[in-house]
């Protein structure tokens, strides 16, 4: 994405099934599970660049021995920066103890993140909180081990206002009025009561308070406590938790719309965000890893029984199509061939564009994200080209001479790298004007890869502001000196806010928003606006059950191509000599091609639960009011 935008986060967990000498021996290290994790998270680099965390818990230590570590970073470098810090004291304690360093009881009792059971997190701050505070995983601390839980996730909900309310009702005076510190001190107050409760039942069996603990952990029900503690959430999340003594889970949201993926077999189970984070680190097969079912729990008992119960009712599928057109690592198999086919799908859009003329054009892609839908776009010219050879061919009749043939035969598509982003350029000017000429060089271009009066086609995964494109892309891009600039998007026009991670907060931040307004303005329809801001206006107050999202009546008088032409009328700017030219993805191909991922609120409007209607709505009364402020 050329304009990159902040998203969800990714979770990261692994839990040993064998003692570390097993480890030890058979992989030459009693810190593979510390290992794995390292990998782990730096494959999901992509999915959080703010913060980074990891914790672990150690099992069955003898009392006065610390048995959870917990590493945070918020460095500008934060996986790094936590397992160098891990690293610097582990090889300092070894330094010091070179006599015990084989001893695996030693290694277990007093080395940190030595334990069976580790949870990571990545992230990206969405609030703009990028304190130590706000980075993952939290931890809710007691001195019995079982009440101590460890909370990480990807996630964002919609009502946690309401929630927040709820731990106040019941006599609870929560810290911070976050998402995080709402669900992990909902979770910890049944898991309270859990524990209260099978400690007096076991009491009145005659059982000391010293011998009841191992009960308490043994017996403990963690399905229940997620039942009783989830029902009211709205929201996307893949969540994951351990307790002090051993118990772990994950749990997703019953529409699927954050994504979570395991593996287990007989030395290990681990869990991430994404599927091919697990395959290349543990070399397993597509197969081998599962997807974790919408409102399904894995649960995995200190013992190393594992469960898979439905803690909540399953809802439609609207898993993140964003997930597939940008946020995952393309390196997944099946993410791969979908982006491909983004790219094949916007054929016939891109031939209409260059009237047809692909002698005269030339094909290239933004970095670098786009590359995958980049070979997918070439991929369909040169199936439709192949077809016009034929044809070609055909019409030549008896016609046919082999310089008419050749002339033929070597038709290829004009394939180029044409733009090429720089690092990231900082300055102190706080002039407008030496700013963006300054932010105009972010990218620069090859030169001669384009002909005088060439077409220039060059795809993005997604156009959501288009800032980059206007101050900087386009403006690079008309040195060339093309007849036309085609910018295609591979997914559609970002109509609506994302309320359930991803950072796309306002609606007059997406530039489809902008160009339907002044769509609207141009008409002498803005009556439409007043009337939408009516009727949200009319609905504060309600039940998030009973809110309709009116925001989608501004989109109806027009076209998605006349608000394509509106967005590239908005892109070109006086100094720009190339005629402009804008292609989104449609909706109904988007699901052509990601059959798996069908949610699309973002483009449509059609929001999965109850709490996105409610935000989309107070979008547009800040959008209407001037409120320059986040609507969730």
């Amino acid at each position: 994405m050329s304009e990159p935008i902040k998203h969800e986060c990714g979770i990261a967990m692994v839990r040993l099934l064998k003692p570390i000498s097993y480890y030890k021996e058979k992989y030459g290290s009693a810190f593979y599970g510390l290992n794995k994790m390292y990998l782990m998270m730096e494959k999901q680099h992509n999915r959080g660049q703010d913060g980074a965390g990891i914790a672990n818990i150690k099992f069955d230590v003898p009392a006065g021995k610390r048995y959870i570590s917990r590493v945070r970073s918020n460095d500008s470098s934060p996986i790094q920066d936590v397992f160098a810090r891990i690293n610097g004291k582990l090889n300092l304690l070894m330094e010091e103890n070179k006599d015990k360093v084989n001893d695996m009881e030693w290694v277990k009792n007093d080395l940190p993140f030595s334990g069976e059971l580790f949870l990571g997190h990545v992230r990206y701050g969405t609030f703009g909180k990028n304190s130590i505070e706000n980075v993952h995983p939290f931890l809710r601390q007691n001195n019995w081990m079982s009440r101590n839980l460890i909370v990480a996730g990807n996630f964002n909900m919609t009502n946690t206002s309401e929630l927040f309310q709820s731990l106040i009702d019941l006599g609870q005076h929560p810290k911070e009025q976050a998402d995080t510190v709402t669900i992990m001190e909902k979770i910890g107050h049944f898991l309270d009561e859990e524990v209260e409760k099978l400690y007096y039942m076991h009491k009145a069996n005659g059982v000391s308070k010293k011998d009841a603990a191992p009960l308490i952990e043994r017996d403990l029900d963690l399905e229940d406590i997620l039942k009783r503690a989830a029902p009211r959430w709205d929201g996307g999340y893949a969540m994951a938790g351990m307790l002090g003594h051993g118990d772990a889970f994950v749990l997703r949201d019953p529409w699927g719309i954050r994504p979570a993926f395991y593996y287990a077999d007989d030395e290990v189970v681990a869990v991430a965000s994404e599927r091919a984070v697990i395959q290349t680190t543990f070399n397993v097969s597509f197969d081998d890893v599962k997807e974790l079912e919408r409102g399904k729990a894995l649960i995995i008992k200190k013992n190393g029984k594992i469960s898979l119960p439905q803690v909540i009712e399953k809802q439609r599928n609207q898993a993140c199509s964003f997930e597939r057109i940008y946020f995952s690592r393309g390196s997944d198999a099946e993410i791969y061939q979908e982006r491909k086919e983004l790219g094949r799908q916007l054929i016939p859009a891109i031939i209409d564009a260059v009237d047809g003329d692909l002698k005269n054009t030339v094909f290239s892609y933004i970095p670098n994200t786009a590359e995958t839908a980049f070979y997918g776009m070439v991929d369909g010219i040169e199936t439709y080209m192949d077809n016009q050879k034929q044809k070609q061919i055909l019409e030549l009749g008896t016609d046919v001479t082999p310089e008419k043939l050749e002339e033929i035969f070597t038709q290829k598509p004009r394939v180029e790298k044409i733009a090429v982003k720089d690092a990231k350029l900082r300055t102190f000017i706080t002039d407008d004007d030496s700013r963006d000429d300054l932010v105009a060089h972010v990218y620069d271009v090859t030169y001669g890869s384009v002909r005088e009066n060439d077409n220039l086609v060059i795809i993005d995964d997604s156009i959501v502001r288009g800032t980059t494109l206007k101050q900087s892309i386009i403006r690079i891009l008309d040195r060339l000196n093309p007849k036309k600039i085609v910018v295609v998007s591979s997914a559609p026009q970002i109509r609506y806010p994302d309320c359930y991670g991803i950072d796309m907060a306002k609606l007059e931040d997406f530039i489809a928003f902008k160009a339907t307004v002044e769509l609207l303005k141009d008409t002498k329809q803005e009556a439409i606006l007043d009337n939408i801001y009516k009727k949200s206006k009319a609905q504060v107050g309600k039940t998030d059950a009973d809110i309709v999202n009116y925001v989608t009546e501004m989109f109806d008088p027009f076209t998605d191509q006349q608000i394509s032409d509106k967005i590239a009328e908005m892109l070109k700017t006086k100094t720009i000599n190339a005629e402009i030219k804008v292609i989104y993805q449609t909706v109904s191909d988007l699901h052509k091609a990601c059959p798996k991922s069908p949610g699309d609120w973002y483009f449509t409007g059609d929001y999965p639960t109850p709490g996105g209607n409610r935000v989309v709505n107070n979008a547009f009364i800040n959008f209407m009011e001037g409120n320059n402020k986040r609507a969730y």
